[in-house]
């Protein structure tokens, strides 16, 4: 049997050779030729499927492996593209990964990670309703925002006044409205 090398390591064909030779030292000659190819492409063993996730629940991309009938180490390469959405926090992202035998046999998986902003911002330090003699109104307080995804909450300050039943007794309304910069707001 002689092994002749094809383009890869998997790909090589085999020329068998029997000699049939009798006691007079006549003799017949039967050749096979076995052709072997790799032509499966690998298969990947966990493949993650599509998710929606919160902007700060985004996890990292798993270490996805493959196997193949022939080559015993696939190699897997991974990449991601960032494809942007309406506001900061909502975005897609596209991981693909590739998995290629040592024949050139490829498989290719990708996952959509849609990552969204839901939440809306918190109001810290929220004064509460308060009843105040005329002289003795305090300022109004300064409010501060936080949220899941947005470090730079901004929140605005809104005050209104509506008389009572004399010059001295009235009420203010003050509102506060935390808006982050994917649109969802607190007030």
């Amino acid at each position: 049997q002689v092994r002749t090398d094809g383009n890869c390591p998997d790909s090589y064909t085999l020329t068998r050779t029997w000699i049939a030779i009798d006691n007079c030292g006549n003799a017949t000659t039967h050749v096979q030729k076995v052709n072997v190819v790799d032509t499966t492409p690998p298969v990947f063993d966990n493949k993650p499927a599509d998710i929606t996730v919160e902007c700060d629940a985004v996890p990292q991309p798993p270490v996805v492996t493959a196997h193949d009938n022939c080559d015993l180490d696939v190699q897997v390469t991974y990449n991601q593209v960032r494809t942007d959405g309406s506001c900061p926090d909502y975005y897609t992202l596209t991981r693909t990964w590739i998995a290629l035998d040592n024949c050139g046999n490829g498989t290719t998986h990708v996952q959509k990670v849609t990552v969204e902003d839901t939440t809306p911002p918190v109001l810290n330090n929220k004064p509460a309703d308060i009843t105040v003699e005329c002289d003795a109104v305090p300022v109004a307080e300064v409010v501060t925002a936080s949220d899941n995804c947005d470090q730079d909450v901004q929140v605005t300050y809104n005050q209104v006044r509506t008389d009572g039943s004399c010059p001295d007794s009235y009420t203010l309304t003050r509102t506060w409205i935390a808006l982050d910069n994917c649109g969802n707001a607190t007030t």
